[in-house]
């Protein structure tokens, strides 16, 4: 069952290592397939109009009551996670920084050219794929093995610790978020709600494809 995952899969085109300066190129090329279409879930979710990821929530939270930008914010809380890899020996690579370059860039190509379904109805269905899309890309980037952006590895992290499960560990780690974000004066939509509840397990079924279709 795949709710069960608990650990990253390997297959042929995984990194050795995650700081890999020479990767192979089809490490390289999941890698880059994995974040766009992690990006562009993340675009389709704002295009959606359904509510924010939980992160941005917490983001806007935080703004509200410091009365710093929504913006330098979200820098913060980046690198603050960053900060939490050391007590937990995650090491970044080549896709820490890819992830941030490639995610920012599919989110405004979605801005710019898909645009906001008109029923509220379209529009929660669109938040749903988008948080599928979201699951699938990253589980693709992750097996890569070459870096995981802040988010991700606090998730790898913090699984490894406790051996929860993927899923368990990364719908705790959302609802936290978007509770705190919700409690400071973020604004959640149904779509946040389904990011948060949903991306878990779609980050754990997407590994479990990743290992069917290719071990």
């Amino acid at each position: 069952m795949f709710l069960k995952i608990k650990n990253i899969p390997k297959v042929s085109w995984s990194s050795d290592k995650p700081l890999n300066l020479k990767p192979k190129v089809s490490s390289f090329f999941f890698l880059c397939l994995g974040l766009t279409l992690f990006g562009l879930g993340e675009g389709l979710l704002i295009v959606s109009l359904s509510g924010a990821s939980p992160w941005s929530v917490l983001a806007q939270g935080i703004s509200i009551k410091s009365g710093l930008s929504v913006g330098f914010i979200t820098f913060i809380i980046s690198v603050s996670v960053l900060i939490f890899w050391i007590p937990l020996n995650q090491k970044p690579g080549v896709g820490t920084i890819l992830n941030a370059l490639i995610v920012a860039f599919m989110i405004d190509v979605c801005i710019k050219y898909f645009p906001s379904p008109d029923s509220y109805l379209y529009q929660i269905l669109l938040g749903a794929i988008a948080v599928l899309i979201v699951g699938l890309g990253g589980a693709i980037y992750l097996v890569a093995n070459l870096g995981a952006g802040p988010r991700d590895g606090l998730m790898v992290g913090l699984q490894i610790k406790t051996n929860l499960p993927i899923a368990v560990v990364r719908a705790t780690l959302e609802i936290t978020v978007v509770c705190i974000g919700w409690y400071l004066g973020g604004t959640v939509g149904i779509g946040t709600l389904i990011f948060a509840f949903g991306i878990g397990p779609c980050v754990a079924l997407g590994l479990y494809l990743v290992n069917k279709i290719f071990n």
